[in-house]
C-alpha cells in the first residue's frame, strides 16, 4: 500500500487540511486524519510537502497529437514511437486520460495525420495501448467532419469495433460556426496552406457550397453511437437552432459555443459545455469568439480541455483561482466534469474512495506558477520531479 501525506486534498466541493490518502493496488482506500494508524503494511510514503492533491486531468479534446506524429509537412514519425514519446509530455503536464480528438477531413490539406488511413492506424494503436506497457490512459475521440460523405461507412465501422470513445459531429464551413468571420477564414488557409488570394478565393467559394451528409445519415450513425454508450458532442455551435438539431442527434457535449448566448442556452440545457484552457492563457479566442473567463466567471462553461496545448489546463486552473475562481471549482472542470460527460465518472475524476487513484501532488513556485512534483496513475508514481536551486 502507498501513503499520501502533507497535502491539501482538492475534492469537487472543498479543499481538505489535515488527511491523509492511503492507497492499495490501483484504488483509493481510505481518506483519514493526518497521522492516524494504517491497517496493513506501507511499501511506500509520499510527503506532499503542503501541496495539493488533485486528480489527474481528464482531457476530452486535444489534437496536439498530430503534431507529435507529423511535426513537418513531409516528416511523419512512427506511430508508436510519436505515441509513447506524447504520453510522457501527457504526463508531466498532469493529463492522466487523454482522448486523442482527431479530425476525419475529406480535403486534409498539409494535415497528415487527418488522411483516413493514418486515422485508423492511430486508432488501431491506442486500441492495442490498452493491452501493453503505457503511462497514462488513452482514448479516442472521432472528429467527424459532414463533408467527408466518402467516410462515412469507415466512421460506422469503427464505432462497431469499439474504437470510438467521444464521437463529434463538425461542420467548418465557413461562414457560420468557428469561422463565422469570412476574413478570419481566409487568413487561415493561406497562412495553413500557403495558397495565393485568387486560390483562397475560389477555395471559400467552393467550400461554401459543399455537399454534405444528410440528416439521415448523421442520424443512423448518431444512434449506433448512443446505443453503444459512446457519449456525442457537438462543435462550434452558433446559433440557438443549430442546439435544437445536435440534440437530435443525441448531442451532450457542446464543444467550443461560440457566443455567450448559445452557451448560456447549452447550459440551460444541461448539455455540458467545452473551452479551451488555450483562450484562457491567450486572453481570448484565436479565431475572435467566446472568451473562456467570461464563460467561467458567468457559471456557464463546465469544461476545460487543453485543445492544441498540453500545458494550458494546469496554468488555466490557478489562472482563473488567482481571479477569484474557487479552486474546486476550477479542477473539477479538468477532472469530475469531463468525466461525466463521457460516462467514466465511477471510475476517475475525484479523489473518493473506490475510484482509481490517478492523482497529482501540485506545488506553487516562487513565481506563482503552479508545478506538478507527482503524478499517480492506477496508483503507480510514474512521475516525480524535485524543483532545485
Amino acid at each position: 500500500m502507498k501513503l499520501i501525506t502533507n497535502v491539501r486534498i482538492v475534492t469537487p466541493e472543498e479543499i481538505l487540511d489535515g488527511c491523509q490518502v492511503v492507497i492499495r493496488e490501483d484504488q483509493i482506500l481510505r481518506i483519514q486524519p493526518e497521522g492516524s494508524p494504517v491497517e496493513g503494511e506501507i511499501d511506500e510514503q509520499i510527503n506532499g510537502y503542503g501541496g495539493w492533491l488533485i486528480p489527474g486531468f481528464v482531457d476530452i479534446h486535444s489534437d496536439y497529437v498530430e503534431q507529435m506524429i507529423a511535426p513537418r509537412v513531409t516528416s511523419v514519425i512512427d506511430f508508436e514511437l510519436a505515441l509513447y514519446e506524447y504520453e510522457k509530455e501527457l504526463m508531466a503536464h498532469g493529463i492522466t486520460t487523454m482522448f486523442h480528438s482527431i479530425s476525419l477531413l475529406k480535403n486534409t490539406g498539409k494535415k497528415a495525420m487527418r488522411r483516413p488511413e493514418n486515422v485508423r492506424r492511430l486508432m488501431e494503436l491506442i486500441d492495442r495501448s490498452h493491452n501493453q506497457l503505457h503511462l497514462i490512459h488513452h482514448r479516442f475521440h472521432l472528429r467527424f467532419e459532414l463533408d467527408n460523405i466518402d467516410a462515412y461507412e469507415d466512421v460506422l465501422d469503427f464505432i462497431d469495433k469499439g474504437y470510438v470513445h467521444l464521437l463529434s459531429f463538425m461542420d467548418h464551413t465557413p461562414g457560420q460556426g468557428q469561422y463565422r468571420n469570412l476574413e478570419i477564414y481566409k487568413l487561415s488557409y493561406i497562412a495553413d496552406e500557403g495558397l495565393s488570394e485568387a486560390q483562397v478565393e475560389e477555395e471559400l467559394r467552393r467550400r461554401m457550397h459543399h455537399e454534405t451528409l444528410t440528416l439521415d445519415k448523421i442520424q443512423a450513425a448518431a444512434d449506433k453511437a448512443f446505443e453503444k454508450g459512446i457519449a456525442i458532442a457537438s462543435h462550434d455551435d452558433d446559433t440557438i437552432e443549430k442546439l435544437d438539431v445536435v440534440q437530435d442527434f443525441h448531442a451532450t457535449i457542446s464543444e467550443f459555443p461560440i457566443t455567450m448566448e448559445v452557451c448560456a442556452e447549452a447550459h440551460r440545457r444541461s448539455m455540458a459545455t467545452v473551452v479551451g484552457a488555450p483562450n484562457i492563457l491567450l486572453g481570448g479566442s484565436h479565431a475572435g469568439n467566446l472568451t473562456a473567463s467570461e464563460a467561467i466567471e458567468a457559471g456557464i462553461a463546465d469544461i476545460l480541455c487543453s485543445d492544441y496545448y498540453p500545458a494550458s489546463i494546469l496554468h488555466a486552473i490557478f489562472m482563473m483561482e488567482h481571479q477569484g475562481q474557487t479552486l474546486p471549482e476550477m479542477v473539477r472542470m479538468a477532472t469530475l466534469n469531463p468525466a461525466k460527460a463521457v460516462g467514466i465518472e465511477d471510475r476517475v475524476g475525484s479523489i473518493e474512495v473506490g475510484k482509481k487513484a490517478d492523482l497529482l501532488i501540485v506545488q506553487e513556485l516562487p513565481n506563482h506558477f503552479p508545478a506538478i512534483t507527482h503524478v499517480l496513475v492506477d496508483g503507480v508514481v510514474v512521475s516525480e520531479t524535485h524543483y532545485r536551486i
